[in-house]
């Protein structure tokens, strides 16, 4: 390799760093996204390409995602690089999750974090503790669900909706009507008999709760007078979503927040529930992130370019009802996509960088 002077290293680092900050502007400037208009997902482009160096040794997960799909998910990648052992750790809420790789910062235990929405991947993001990795596969990735510099991308689209226990309200709110908008949940009819995910320790709970900021066009005032009145009808927070899900089937309360797949999925099971999705909701984009600093880079690369396949996007939708990024991946039968619903004007990016701010506001609102 023909050798460099100082001086001609120092004049290529610096046009990098001014690529950088162009860059960085001019994503700055970019043009917020139609109120109601649903996100495009990208067409596949090339082939998958795989990772250079082929992945050995051990592989830690983090994963906020249930259960079955943790288990398919596993046995699927290691079918597909048989060199690698994937240690896991499940933890259904992603905040958790999030808190763990912060306090793990100095010696990081993690090499990938999957599942929960982008807002917690982004967090550990902005405070340097992901690799930034493009992987090929997420060309197939539009641009709405991705960072742009490869620190988290996102693999899977979840809508926010209500459940109800199809027993109980037959028997005791028959005259009360079924929830189209989110205001429904404010009749007194509902009062503690509803469930909702903390949304300090839950994505799905927070999202809710910026949707309904952004909903009232980021009227934070409104929002949380809004977020008072609900707390009146809230007989439980939950530590996870999927605790909403089961505390309803169980009928031990009538109706629940909740993502619109797992109480799809839990329909299909033939737990007595039903989904509505409401007027003016938000979605999550669910992502994965490598950790800087983890112990196995090259399978921690592999496993990312695993997840952002055709195969694992279809494998996801059979196990959990999700959505896919990718345009080739089609949704589960009955399943709610985002151009089928009214949606919110949802600011991610706004909703990531103040999220802490709100949060403190929502529990000084109802006292928590």
């Amino acid at each position: 390799m023909q050798s460099i002077t100082r001086r001609e290293f120092l004049k290529m680092v610096g046009g990098g760093v001014a690529l950088t900050t162009a860059g960085s502007w001019l994503a700055s400037c970019a043009p917020a996204p139609e109120p109601t208009k649903a996100p495009t997902v990208a067409a596949p482009t090339a082939a998958p390409v795989p990772t250079v160096a082929k992945p050995t040794g051990k592989l830690s997960v983090y994963s906020a995602l249930n259960e079955t799909t943790n288990n398919e998910f596993v046995k699927a990648f290691k079918a597909a690089y048989s060199g690698v052992d994937v240690d896991l750790l499940p933890m259904a809420a992603a905040g958790e999750l999030q808190t763990r790789i912060q306090t793990e910062k100095a010696s990081p235990k993690c090499d990938v974090f999957i599942g929960g929405s982008s807002e917690f991947h982004d967090a550990l993001g902005k405070q340097g503790l992901l690799e930034a990795y493009k992987s090929p596969n997420a060309t197939n990735v539009a641009a709405t669900f991705k960072e742009a510099s490869g620190l988290w991308t996102g693999w899977y689209i979840g809508i926010f909706g209500f459940l109800y226990n199809t027993d109980r309200f037959a028997k005791e709110m028959a005259n009360v009507k079924k929830p189209t908008t989110w205001d429904d949940l404010l009749d007194a009819a509902w009062k503690q008999k509803l469930a909702y995910p903390d949304p300090i320790k839950t994505g799905g709970g927070y999202i809710f709760m910026a949707t309904q900021i952004f909903r009232f066009n980021k009227d934070e005032d409104k929002a949380m007078d809004y977020m008072k009145k609900l707390h009146v009808n809230i007989a439980q927070y939950t530590g996870t979503a999927t605790q909403v899900i089961q505390l309803v089937s169980q009928g031990q309360f009538i109706g629940g927040l909740n993502w619109a797949h797992d109480i799809l999925t839990n329909k299909a099971q033939g737990l007595p529930v039903e989904l509505i999705v409401p007027e003016m909701t938000g979605f999550e984009i669910g992502a994965v992130s490598i950790v800087k600093g983890g112990p196995n880079l090259v399978a921690a690369k592999a496993f990312v370019d695993w997840v952002l396949t055709k195969e694992a996007g279809d494998l996801n939708v059979r196990l959990s009802n999700r959505g896919s990024v990718r345009a080739d991946v089609a949704p589960a039968p009955g399943a709610p996509t985002l151009d089928k619903v009214t949606l919110v004007n949802y600011d991610r990016q706004w909703a990531s960088d103040n999220k802490d701010r709100i949060l403190k506001k929502w529990q000084a609102a109802v006292g928590m």
